[in-house]
């Protein structure tokens, strides 16, 4: 069984960093994608980043690109988000999600999602 498990989310003013990460058991294999993905209070889940485990290949939302990076840990099966110049508006629950059969920003074609961890962004 595939779980993912987030962390790292937390307060921060503008202008400051965090790192989430994302621990994903139970994935075989040595192609899949892991996606971060967040999502506000009334709006929809927006794909951030996602990641390739088979070539590293990387996509990112025009939102956060040159401010987010995002890499892995293969063999740990540990994907890491590192959001830094955070803004108010980067504030939602964010969640990875893993699947072994597409790789981009739909969330509609992740298999298996985390739970979410908070990330606020006060001005």
């Amino acid at each position: 069984e595939v779980q993912l498990e987030e962390s790292g989310g937390g307060l921060v003013q503008t202008g400051g960093s965090l790192r989430l990460s994302c621990a994903a058991s139970g994935v075989t294999g040595d192609d899949y994608a892991i996606g971060w993905f967040r999502q506000a209070p009334g709006k929809d889940n927006e794909g951030v980043s996602c990641i390739k485990s088979s070539d590293n290949s990387t996509w990112f939302a025009d939102s956060v690109k040159g401010r987010f990076a995002i890499s892995s840990d293969s063999a740990k099966r540990l994907v890491y988000l590192q959001m830094n110049s955070l803004k108010p508006e980067d504030t939602a629950v964010y969640s990875c999600a893993a699947t072994a059969s597409y790789y981009g920003p739909s969330a509609r074609s992740y298999d298996y999602w985390g739970q979410g961890t908070q990330v606020t962004v006060s001005s």
